[in-house]
């Protein structure tokens, strides 16, 4: 694989559909934030003690961060002293917890002054023990509304949605993860490979992530082009759904049938110096991707890249589409990392 070819693999416009077979239905989203609603699923409740107040809100064009730092100066507290479990969408209606170090506040006082400083809906404030962290939840759920699609929009849709439940869905990350320009990815390899970059270390880490992200989508297409997307293969790093613990596959026999269940899933690449390795074929697909890149484990331990894994494949149960007067509606839960706009791509395929 040439430069070239690596960088038409990072953009996700160009990845492989999985239903390729059926036709899109075009259309547009985020038209207005109400169409695109987004709900976190924690991964536990507050237990109501503690001196972090859990504040659960729901908000309209604000970034996560622009929140974070309008409760800082509400509360006057420091940025570590200020959780949240993920970043959401600007132009989207979000539901998020946030956690704020305040052991001598009242509650009922903490909802006063975010209803009179922030334009958002307040729907809980419990106490918890523990500040809430990155990664803090099981995933998000999805209600989007597609506006203007085909005339036939509906029944297409529904055939698409139908395909995703028996194929599963592939676990690229999206567009969102390369930046505005598209070219977060290509300055990551850079600073892999020449050392070179911005000073700034969450740049040079936001623009690393991104390169193993499209390591991670270029493996995932491989993996898709050999046939390999809808069975477990013996030497796979597998994953259960319900522990979330990894473990090597060596009975393909006895690991098929749990993988269809989908209380198993195999993992791909998140590629760094201590990252756990495939076997057999699967093993030496991941180190003919990071060959390919002319890309070491020397150069991933130079940038502090430690590596880990990640789901490859989803299996949407919860997935529907129903009609709208403008158009459809579309509902469905993704586990925390999975990009909606991965499902959106294949329905629409615009």
């Amino acid at each position: 694989m040439n430069d070239h070819e690596t960088a038409t693999l990072m953009q996700t416009e160009d990845l492989p559909y999985i239903t390729g077979d059926l036709d899109g239905v075009g259309g547009e989203i985020k038209v207005e934030p109400a169409h695109f609603v987004v709900e976190e699923i924690p991964l536990y409740e507050a237990s109501g003690e503690g001196q972090h107040v859990y504040v659960r809100l729901t908000k309209e064009n604000w970034t996560t961060r622009a929140v974070e730092d309008e409760l800082a100066r509400i509360f006057e507290l420091r940025d570590v002293d200020i959780g949240c479990a993920g970043r959401k969408d600007k132009h989207a209606r979000t539901t998020q917890t946030f956690s704020l170090n305040l052991p001598n506040v009242d509650e009922g006082e903490v909802a006063r002054r975010i209803r009179e400083r922030l334009p958002v809906e307040v729907d809980w404030i419990r106490r918890h023990r523990n500040k809430i962290k990155a990664g803090h939840l099981l995933g998000n759920r999805f209600r989007i509304v597609v506006l203007r699609p085909d005339p036939n929009a509906v029944p297409q849709a529904q055939a698409v949605v139908q395909a995703l439940r028996q194929r599963g869905l592939p676990n690229y990350y999206g567009p969102q993860r390369f930046g505005r320009e598209g070219d977060n990815a290509e300055r990551g390899r850079e600073i892999l490979r020449t050392g070179r970059g911005p000073r700034k270390r969450w740049l040079r880490r936001l623009l690393l992530r991104a390169y193993q992200s499209a390591l991670f989508n270029t493996w995932l297409v491989a993996r898709i082009q050999r046939g390999w997307f809808q069975r477990v293969l013996t030497g796979d790093v597998a994953k259960k759904r319900d522990t979330g613990g990894l473990f090597e596959v060596e009975d393909v026999e006895s690991a098929q049938p749990r993988f269809e269940r989908d209380d198993i899933t195999y993992t791909g690449p998140i590629y760094g110096s201590r990252m756990w390795w495939a076997k057999g074929e699967p093993g030496e697909l991941e180190r003919e991707i990071l060959a390919q890149a002319e890309v070491t484990e020397e150069m991933l331990d130079r940038a502090h890249l430690s590596g880990s894994r990640r789901r490859a494949r989803l299996v949407l149960d919860d997935l529907e589409v129903a009609p709208h007067p403008d158009g459809f509606l579309l509902t469905f839960s993704l586990p925390k990392g999975s990009y909606a706009t991965t499902v959106l791509r294949e329905i629409m395929k615009a």
